[in-house]
Formats: C-alpha cells, structure tokens, sequence
C-alpha cells in the first residue's frame, strides 16, 4: 500500500499546488469580461483598462522570478502566502477604484498576487517533487489545473455579473482568493535533485544560463505565447461581441448562449476545456519525444488556426471551432517549456530560470493586451494586432528548432554523458 502511495503520481503537493493554480487562474482569466462594464460605467476608452491588464501581465512577469527566487531561499509555502495575501488585497481594494490610473497601479499588487501563486512557485515544487520518469506528466496535470479554472471562471464572473455590479464581483473574487490559504500545508517537498545540478549557488546557475544560447532561445520564443494568449483572454470576448454574425435560433450554440456577448464568455470557457486536455498530453508526450520540436509544432499550429479564423468569415460556429484549436494548444507550452529548463539546467534552481524565461512570456502579454486596447481606439478593430500575433507565433515555431536539448552539465563536462 505505502508502496503505491509512493509511486502515485498525484501527491498532496500536486493536489494543493493544482487547486491553487485553478483558483487562481479562475480569477485571472475573467479580467476580459469587465472591459466592457467598467469602460461604460466611468466612459474611459478601451486602452485604459486594457492598459490595467497590460500591467498586470507585466507585473506578474516581474514577480515570478523574484518569488520564485524568495521560495527557493526561504520556502514554498511562504512564498505563496504572500501571493495570495496581495492577490486578494489587490482585488478587494480595486473594488472601490473609480480611475484608470488606480486600477493600473492595483493591477500590479494583483500581477505579483499571481506570481507568488502561479506557475513560477508551483511548477518549481511540484516539478522538484516528482520523480524524473513521472516530472514531465507532472507538470502537464498542474498546468492544466490551471486551464480547469479557465472553464469555471469566465462562466461564473458571467453569471455574477447578471446579478450583482462588477465592483461586488472583485470583492467575491478577493474572498475565494484568501479561501486557498487552507491549501499551502500541502505544499511540503522533499526535493529529488538530480546530478544536473552542479551550480553551488543562484549566481553560478544564472551566468550559466544566460551564456547558454539556448536559454536566450527558450526567452524568446516564450514571448509569442504570451502575446496571444493575453490578447486573446483579454480582448476575445469583445472581439466576438462586435464582429461575430448573431447566434442562430434552436441552433446547438443557442442552447449554451443566446448572444455574442455570452458567446465570449463561452468561448475562453472552451479554451480552457481543451486546454486540459492539450496540456496534459504535452506533458505525456513530453517523457518520449523532443520538448523543443513538440513546442516548435505548438506555434505553427496556434499560427495556421489564427490566419485561418481572421481570413474566413466570423461566425458563432468559427469561434467555437478555433476556441477548440486554440485551447487544445493554449498552455501546452508551459510544461514543455518548464520541462525542458528542468531537463537543461536541473532542478535546483528551476522556479528562478523558468521566472525568468516566464517573465518573457509576460512580457508579450503586456504588449499583446496594450496594443490591442490602443490599436481598437484608433482603428476600430483588431486586425492589425492580430496579425501581428500571427507573426510573432511564427518566429517563435522557429526560435525552438536550434536549441540544444542536453543538459548543460554534459555539455560542460562530457565524461558525464
């Protein structure tokens, strides 16, 4: 019995460190459905709360290698703690904001909210937790944790929003947030480090790193994702509402939504739906094929399916269709990336490289959720950032090719190969 305990792969940490991922990314993913709200109730432009997104993104880009560094100094737990404090604080307090700049500057204490419980901490525990042959898979499961809040969020906010004002919907959201604090005793590892780690201290595992082409490959390509995947979730949903031909009657989508509007909703649903599934098969596949070429394909797919829905007509049909595409191909790069770090550079110092290759990927969200806002007031639509997604998601389908995906310890020292 102890045995099969011992071998299983959902441990206590995978299970605290999912739950936190799907709670949180629960609440991150509805972000897009009060552009809307907030923008007609105080009359600002689509840029500013878009803007407030942006910076979000951007600070949880910043956080992550920072808190992944703290946790590695001064422990998991306590890391993600003080990520569920501010992310709840942030909420609770934007609440009562009533001007663009007091969401943008709350949207940082919210953005570091997340990234002291997001995939920079968590990926780091429960990838240290896991057992080589099992790490890969691991790591799929918790992403797609993350993707399993993305089906409950968007619905939920939805539905709150039919009956209460968006100011009570943040306040809702700060209390579910402080609620996942009963879940960090789980979060208790004793670290499986492999001999790929030979770095005596962060420093050394660091310069190694950034001298390492293949990391500033891995930096890179990491941006694209976050570019699409933040525009996406944060202008999809009024992307939809504005350019989709109406829903038919007695069709099987009127039977889930009667509106565009409702259609964004169930659109990132969708994506999140699918995205469990394509996150966990990444990881699968993970453990036998190449991580580097598995990402390379991930980004000219996600590539193919955006040209083809900006080309053909918009249609409620379309927009399930590439929800489907999308999802089933949305996070799947992250434990492919995470792994790959893993499997490069060790386990030791995994949650800080990660944090910042992460921090690209946030990067990209920033500017993906900016531009779109910017581009929509001076354009009318979103075509141009769209397109512009297009063809970052194709440089990124070839940054990956040249990485080298041996572990940087055999390459330094051959006799260990």
């Amino acid at each position: 019995m102890s045995h099969n305990k011992q071998n299983s792969i959902f441990t206590p940490i995978l299970i605290g460190g999912s739950l936190i991922l799907l709670i949180g990314f629960a609440i991150r993913s509805t972000f897009g459905l009060f552009q809307i709200p907030i923008a007609e109730q105080f009359l600002w432009a689509r840029s500013e709360f878009s803007l407030a997104i942006a910076i979000q993104n951007l600070a949880w880009g910043i956080g992550t290698p920072i808190f992944s560094a703290f946790a590695e100094k001064f422990g998991d737990r306590k890391t993600v703690i003080i990520g569920i404090l501010l992310y709840a604080i942030g909420l609770l307090i934007s609440s009562s904001a009533s001007s663009p700049e007091a969401h943008q500057f709350l949207n940082v204490i919210i953005g570091f909210g997340i990234a002291g419980t997001g995939f920079g901490p968590i990926l780091a525990v429960v990838g240290r937790a896991a057992s080589p042959d099992k790490r890969s898979l691991a790591l799929g499961i918790t992403t797609a944790a993350g993707s399993a809040g993305q089906v409950v969020g968007p619905p939920f906010a939805a539905a709150l929003l039919n009956i209460m004002p968006w100011s009570s919907v943040f306040v809702v959201f700060a209390i579910i947030s402080l609620l996942t604090i009963i879940l960090v005793p789980l979060l208790k590892s004793n670290p499986k480090i492999s001999k790929n780690d030979v770095r005596e201290n962060l420093s050394d595992a660091l310069m190694q790193a950034i001298k390492d082409p293949s990391y500033a490959m891995l930096f890179l390509g990491f941006f694209s994702c976050g570019f699409q995947l933040a525009f996406i979730t944060a202008h999809f949903p009024a992307l939809i509402a504005e350019a989709s031909s109406p829903i038919v009657k007695n069709s099987l989508i009127s039977l889930v939504c009667n509106s565009t509007a409702s259609l964004g909703a169930l659109s990132i649903a969708v994506i999140g739906l699918f995205n469990i599934i394509g996150s966990i098969s990444a990881g699968a596949l993970g453990k036998n094929f190449s991580k580097k070429y598995l990402l390379s394909l991930i980004y000219l797919w996600r590539t193919i399916a955006a040209i083809l829905f900006i080309m053909l007509p918009i249609t409620p049909l379309s927009v399930i269709i590439f929800s489907v595409v999308m999802g089933t191909l949305w996070l799947a790069t992250v434990p492919l990336t995470s792994g790959i770090i893993a499997h490069i550079y060790g386990l030791q110092y995994m949650g800080t490289l990660y944090g910042i290759v992460f921090f690209s990927h946030q990067l990209g969200s920033f500017v993906g959720v900016w531009l779109g806002g910017l581009f929509y007031d001076i354009y009318g639509n979103y075509n141009i950032v769209w397109w512009v997604g297009i063809g970052v998601g194709a440089f990124s389908a070839i940054i990956h090719l040249p990485v080298k995906e041996i572990p940087l310890v055999n390459r330094m020292h051959p006799r260990f190969t």
